[in-house]
């Protein structure tokens, strides 16, 4: 059996995650699974994700949309505490650079938007969703490869915009000096947060069990780190189906 946590697994937030995923696994254990020792840290993470022994992992919405529905199941997906969203939700910060003098973005018809992949919810299916409602297209697309490297080019000045997944955003001004170059423009609508899944013959619903225990126990210090309140149920069909 294998698991990972990659969607929120910074550098500085390692150990963290490590440290709950020894959590998980004692829980896991104690419920009868086949819990690894360790989590895996793949580079491949499609590759991954399909893989037959697939106890635990999270990807984002839309590559689970896109295919990866046909391997995997939904357990749930975590609380973030984010302001403006249910929990189990999260949504994306526009985020602009801060001397830039436009407020709406309105304002930023043709802009360079910096873009973490294009099979991303948080930062390319969002950022559309909001030029969309505001009546107004983007301009050329910088893609960036993580959200991080987003923020870099717009506090640089190679890009104009970026959609960051609110998550990583609040992970980002805790070790990123160029967040102080940056502000923050609006929040997108609120999506279901990204799934926890399992493989397609996994036993979901023990997981889901073990999974609203486990994160019900966590320790303070783990969920303050983590940025982590709570867990929730949900199934496929919540991610399945564009949100827009």
């Amino acid at each position: 059996m294998i698991a990972s946590l990659p969607m929120y697994d910074w550098p500085h937030c390692r150990a963290q995650n490590d440290a709950l995923w020894a959590h998980l696994a004692t829980a896991l254990r104690q419920a009868g699974f086949d819990a690894p020792k360790r989590l895996s840290r793949p580079r491949d993470l499609h590759s991954h994700w399909k893989r037959p022994g697939l106890l635990l992992s999270q990807t984002c919405a839309m590559p689970f949309r896109l295919g990866l529905w046909r391997h995997v199941q939904v357990i749930g997906a975590l609380d973030h505490g984010l302001t403006g969203c249910a929990p189990g939700q999260y949504r994306s910060a526009l985020v602009v650079r801060k001397n830039d003098p436009r407020d709406s973005l309105s304002g930023f018809h043709g802009a360079r938007a910096a873009v973490n992949a294009r099979n991303s919810q948080s930062g390319y299916a969002a950022l559309l969703r909001a030029a969309e409602l505001a009546r107004i297209k983007l301009g050329a697309f910088q893609l960036t490869g993580a959200h991080a490297a987003s923020i870099r080019a717009v506090a640089t000045g190679d890009a104009e915009i970026a959609a960051i997944d609110a998550v990583s955003w609040r992970m980002a001004q805790d070790v990123m000096g160029e967040c102080r170059n940056l502000r923050l423009l609006a929040m997108t609508e609120p999506t279901p947060a990204l799934p926890l899944i399992c493989a397609k013959g996994a036993d979901r619903d023990a997981l889901a069990a073990v999974m609203a225990a486990a994160f019900s126990a966590l320790p303070d210090a783990l969920k303050e780190r983590l940025k982590i309140a709570g867990f929730v149920a949900r199934n496929s069909e919540d991610y399945t189906i564009s949100p827009w």
